[in-house]
């Protein structure tokens, strides 16, 4: 058998992230990314992919009102704090801020030229700023309770305002006299949408009394009301080169009178009932509605039927995007078909997905995932786009688990187990629910299809009951829901059931409960096996090895053990969670494991060597969910901060990385070496820079500093340093100073850098303070330990000034007593022996010395004028 490859990392390539959770959204003119308030921070998410491209930090205060400007470099905000900001996205900076409100902004947008700014707010205000001097030049007041809608009036030409509150008035009004032009008063509840026709001559009004007002903007008149039959959320107008245009013209509709006096006007309504709808103004006629809504509703609660919240069309494509009450944003295109107008749902994606509870890859290929969270519907995701697919409803309550297989036919499958104690078999290609199964008597918490045959799937219950499921009557072409039967039952354990496996024959199964222990039951008749004792806690995962007769448990001891299917033994024990171990997986033909816990973190390990090799840190909540692709091993984990994060196999792409590191090392090793031939110190240093080599750099500055020029080739070398380079040499000169030997070029290479450098570019650098306060203690006790090697050397210096000027008492004793012996009678024989012209001068010298000192200390040498003078 051929050796396997281990896997050593993986990377986070995808993340799917919570980008809304309800309020004001805003597209890009040129449709290439949403703003989404995400309560008080604000998402800039990619319409392509649902990736979050940014982040912007608010004030701690939920996000009310947001805007773009037309050329989509500029953002308005407003939050509960009524604080009014202006961001500029190419910096994501505020720029500017201002109060103006007495209560929280409802609603803001830019005209067309992106230098007025009009808010409306709770205190029955609508403002008009500058935006670039950021003052009020307009003030409106007159509202009678909150202004939920307000617009500028298309036309730039036309300096109007348009503004409605829930006092079910809308009023117009002048900028150039700043004055009410008019008072519109027909609707008996809340504005929520108003629109301008395309001759700017008609406006559209719709509120929650359900019907839609049309007004005369010559003479201020209601041309008509249309009753809509539920309270509307928004309006759009369809222009002339819309999509929905084209497809409408294409349609027969009955024969209806048709009104002169109302222009001939087709708009889009959407509301509470989640339905999208096309209309004919003068003919007061629904031309489209769809045959049912794409929001999944499955439950009783009325509350939850809210539809949709808002719409509009996509200022390019002129798209339909709408926005759900469940924070899901629906992007709709026209389609004709057979002489009839269908919507076709594009795409969908998922502002908020809640705590996510199971999930697992889809098809051959892989390429959707499968995702349960805390609501009744599964929803798949196209891992390509990241958007939501479709999505399955049925479900009463909460799904908890669920599991999916291709079957031998061909057909993709997923089963679901629920709070609402049935487990549901669903068809993907017909996204409907082809089976159910009912018989638990609590919430089903674990289901698992067979492996081999995938003719039946087992589930697991808080009722402690394991019933094992035929699918033989499911065929391909059915079109009722079936019953589903319990081919086998039994009792299986103290406490819930939380997980379960199924062998890879298809001969075994094992569960894991809340009583400790996992069990293995033979199929199709669950008879006992053997009992896995040994967990403190709670088991939550359980898998067969695909290889070796053994099986994977996973507990809330913080522990994974691996156990031997024959007698039940534990062969292996793997610790390093930091608490509750909620799955594991094996990886790699079964000698590696992958895990996840409640602390937010996922573990590689090696089986062989029961190491934990890797472990990643990409979520901050439990880490509920954890699927592996059975053909490329790639993983999705998600859990209780609604993330979903996808991780690819880097070890191939890692090593490649560090050997072309290697070898670019190599290479600029060499440049280093070149530059130090060429005595090129200011390359050398940046080259050392870029390497990450201190001890060399040390080098190149004990080096430089024995140059004569020593000044110059530093400062030259300081000055071409960047930031980033800076805060690495001061850290470099903080290392350096703590050590005596080193201490004496880092504080010339520091003094050098703030001589040079000014100081404003030095207090900027990152962490100065930090590394100030670690350059001050050590300089100050080389300042102490120089200071007193500098008074020891003065008192040395002083002893051997004292020593060369005072001589030493014995010696002149010795020298006075030879001079006076040279008088002598007996040695002037010897006198005159000396023949040397050398030796006379000599003597005479001697002489003369130790006269001149008879003559400074004649008290003390009397006894040698004696001598002398006889």
């Amino acid at each position: 058998m051929a050796s396997v490859s281990l896997k050593k990392s993986y990377k986070c390539v995808q993340s799917l992230q919570q980008f809304y959770t309800g309020g004001p959204c805003a597209v890009a003119s040129d449709e290439s990314f949403l703003v989404c308030a995400c309560d008080e921070k604000i998402k800039i998410v990619d319409l392509s992919n649902a990736s979050i491209k940014s982040t912007i930090e608010g004030d701690s205060e939920a996000v009310t009102a947001l805007a773009l400007s037309p050329n989509n470099n500029i953002l308005f905000s407003a939050s509960h704090s009524r604080q009014i900001r202006v961001w500029d996205l190419s910096t994501l900076e505020c720029i500017r801020s201002w109060k103006g409100h007495e209560g929280p902004v409802m609603g803001m947008t830019s005209d067309a030229s992106g230098g007025l700014l009009m808010t409306a707010g709770a205190d029955r205000k609508v403002l008009v700023w500058d935006v670039d001097g950021g003052f009020c030049t307009h003030y409106f007041k007159g509202h009678k309770g909150v202004v939920t809608s307000i617009m500028f009036h298309p036309d730039p030409n036309r300096l109007l305002l348009f503004s409605g509150g829930d006092d079910g008035s809308v009023r117009v009004w002048d900028l150039t006299g700043k004055k009410c032009l008019s008072i519109l008063e027909k609707h008996q509840s809340a504005i929520t949408s108003m629109a301008i026709s395309e001759d700017g001559w008609t406006l559209l009004s719709a509120g929650r009394d359900k019907v839609v007002n049309l007004w005369n903007l010559h003479d201020y008149g209601c041309m008509t009301t249309i009753p809509m039959f539920e309270s509307l959320e928004a309006l759009c107008i369809i222009g002339p080169e819309s999509p929905f245009a084209a497809s409408l013209s294409s349609l027969t509709y009955p024969q209806t009178k048709k009104r002169s006096d109302v222009p001939s006007i087709n708009f889009i309504t959407v509301g509470e009932r989640g339905l999208v709808r096309i209309w004919s103004a003068d003919r007061a006629l629904c031309l489209f509605e769809q045959k049912s809504s794409d929001i999944a509703v499955s439950s009783g609660d009325e509350d939850s039927k809210r539809g949709f919240i808002s719409a509009m069309l996509m200022p390019a494509s002129q798209e339909l995007l709408c926005v759900t009450a469940d924070q899901q944003f629906f992007l709709y295109y026209p389609e004709e078909s057979e002489g009839s107008l269908n919507l076709v749902l594009r795409k969908r994606f998922v502002g908020y997905n809640e705590e996510i509870v199971d999930m697992k890859f889809l098809g051959d290929e892989e390429q959707f995932l499968a995702v349960s969270t805390s609501v009744e519907q599964v929803r798949v995701y196209d891992l390509t786009s990241m958007s939501c697919s479709y999505v399955l409803a049925g479900h009463t309550d909460v799904i908890l688990c669920l599991d999916t297989c291709v079957s031998s036919s061909g057909r993709t499958l997923i089963v679901t187990g629920s709070k609402d104690n049935t487990v549901r078999l669903w068809d993907c290609q017909s996204k409907a629910c082809v089976g159910v199964g009912i018989g638990h008597m609590g919430a089903v918490g674990a289901v698992v299809f067979s492996k081999k045959q995938r003719n039946f799937f087992v589930s697991g219950s808080s009722d402690r009951t394991l019933k094992v499921w035929n699918m033989d009557s499911v065929s391909d072409n059915n079109e009722e829901v079936l019953t589903l039967k319990a081919k086998a039952v039994v009792a299986a354990h103290d406490k819930d059931i939380n997980c379960l496996a199924v062998a890879p024959n298809d001969s075994l199964v094992c569960s894991g409960s809340q009583d400790r222990t996992a069990c293995i039951w033979r199929l199709p008749d669950l008879v006992s096996v053997v009992a896995l004792k040994g967990h403190k806690r709670g088991i939550w995962s359980v898998e067969f090895s695909p290889v070796d007769q053994c099986v994977m448990t996973a507990s809330g001891d913080k522990t994974i053990k691996i156990w031997a299917i024959s007698d039940g033994t534990c062969l292996k024990t793997f610790e390093g969670h930091q608490s509750s171990v909620l799955r594991a997986s094996f990886l790699t033909h079964g000698t590696q494991i992958v895990s996840c816990g409640a602390d937010c973190m996922v573990k590689l390990w090696t089986v062989k060597t029961n190491e934990c090799i890797a472990t990643y840190d990409q979520h901050e909540e439990k880490i509920w969910a954890l699927a592996v692709g059975k053909k490329t091993e790639m993983l999705a984990t998600g859990g209780g901060d609604a993330v979903i994060n996808l991780w690819h196999d880097s070890t191939a792409l890692d090593k490649e990385e560090a050997f072309r590191k290697e070898e670019e090392g190599v290479l600029r090793g060499q440049e280093l070496e070149n530059a130090l031939i060429d005595a090129d110190y200011t390359r050398a240093i940046q080259i050392a820079f870029e390497l990450r080599r201190p001890h060399k750099l040390l080098e190149l500055f004990r080096e430089l500093c024995r140059k004569n020029d020593m000044d110059d080739q530093i400062g030259k070398a300081i000055k071409a340093l960047g930031k980033e380079e800076l805060q690495l040499l001061l850290e470099y000169i903080r290392e350096w100073n703590t050590k005596p030997k080193f201490c004496q070029i880092a504080q010339y290479v520091l003094s050098r850098a703030y001589s040079i450098l000014p100081a404003t570019e030095i207090v900027e650098v990152p962490g100065f303070k930090e590394l100030l306060n670690g350059l001050i203690p050590y300089t100050q006790r080389h300042f102490n330990r120089l200071d007193r090697l500098v008074r020891s050397l003065c008192i040395l210096q002083y002893t051997s000034a004292a020593m060369s000027v005072i001589q030493p008492e014995g010696n002149e004793g010795k020298l006075e007593g030879k001079d006076a012996k040279l008088p002598n009678a007996a040695d002037i024989d010897e006198l005159s022996d000396i023949t040397s012209v050398e030796e006379e001068q000599h003597h005479k010298e001697l002489k003369e010395k130790n006269s001149s000192k008879k003559r400074k200390n004649k008290s003390r040498h009397s006894a040698s004028k004696k001598v002398k003078g006889g």
